[in-house]
């Protein structure tokens, strides 16, 4: 028994319809599947822009025992950006309007159009948060930058426009904006707003997967699977798909599972490899369900259950 990857997520027709979506994979089969026409790439990163929130009550919140002691430090954008995070959304706009107001703080400009992009007590104005978000993208802030590609990418806030998104990607990447340089390498990979660049995907993916980013990671371990932009190497494909895996990425959870299954890249270990089959399963990746229902069916990695194989099996289906 061999478990085979889960191979096809289109990218170049998504990127086209401003949405990045995965195609199904295929069932185990007996013969492994034929060769994409492209890597397998994930999701682009999404900015907290396009996630909306339920906005917060129209009322002053009670200001934490340490926003005096931030104040006195000089530091208010930071009291802003603490209210933002702890849910005191009308605190951070009347912090972050007085600092715009008197001090034209670039941070509190790229404050307000989160706030305003996502509806955070204020109503949802996607005009006003492009706004804000190329005020602040004009004076250098990289966070500006990237969420404003995005609304440009996605037609928020003004027409669709790819040209001026991806040169806003490029900018923050360059930058240091973690995301954006996932978001480019996807671009390089897709080949539509530049001529296909796997060296170059790979080069802007390598950057943001050492910062962490697990998407990155993922992607970049395709390509070493692949050898499109690298040259192959399972055991570092191997090495890239386990560190997503350990943060909780859903697809990595499941390639890497597959790849302890197999001994493809890293020492064959059919109990971890279940473990991992199941998290991903869990989080609702129909593959995942798919290969755990196959090895509790004939109890490989784990004792042979076949009625947890046969739930598994039709959640999947």
């Amino acid at each position: 028994m061999k478990l085979w990857p889960a191979t096809a997520l289109s990218v170049g027709a998504a990127l086209l319809a401003g949405t990045f979506v995965a195609t199904a994979a295929p069932p185990i089969q007996l013969q492994p599947p034929a060769p994409a026409a492209q890597p397998v790439v994930p999701r682009p990163a999404t900015p907290p822009s396009k996630q909306p929130r339920k906005p917060a009550p129209a009322k002053s919140e009670p200001a934490a025992p340490e926003l005096a002691a931030v104040r006195a430090s000089g530091h208010e954008p930071d009291l802003a950006f603490g209210a933002f995070q702890r849910g005191y959304y009308l605190t951070a706009f009347e912090i972050a309007t007085r600092l715009v107001e008197e001090k034209k703080d670039v941070k509190s400009m790229t404050l307000l159009g989160e706030l305003y992009a996502n509806g955070l007590w204020v109503a949802r104005d996607d005009a006003k948060a492009a706004e804000w978000y190329k005020l602040a993208a004009d004076r250098g802030d990289r966070e500006a930058m990237f969420s404003l590609a995005m609304l440009r990418l996605s037609g928020r806030g003004g027409p669709v426009d790819r040209e001026q998104a991806t040169k806003l990607l490029a900018s923050a990447a360059k930058l240091g904006q973690v995301s954006a340089a996932y978001d480019l390498g996807l671009l390089y990979l897709q080949g539509q707003q530049f001529p296909q660049d796997y060296a170059r995907a790979a080069e802007l993916f390598r950057g943001a997967a050492r910062a962490g980013n697990p998407e990155a990671q993922y992607a970049l371990a395709t390509l070493y699977k692949q050898g499109k932009g690298v040259p192959k190497d399972l055991a570092e494909a191997a090495r890239l798909l386990k560190a997503a895996a350990i943060a909780d990425d859903p697809d990595a959870e499941l390639e890497y599972g597959i790849a302890l299954f197999n001994g493809t890249g890293v020492d064959k270990d059919e109990a971890a490899a279940a473990v991992f089959l199941r998290k991903s399963a869990l989080r609702g990746n129909p593959v995942a369900q798919n290969r755990l229902a196959n090895i509790l069916a004939v109890g490989r990695g784990v004792p042979a259950d076949p009625t947890q194989a046969i739930k598994w099996h039709l959640i999947a289906k």
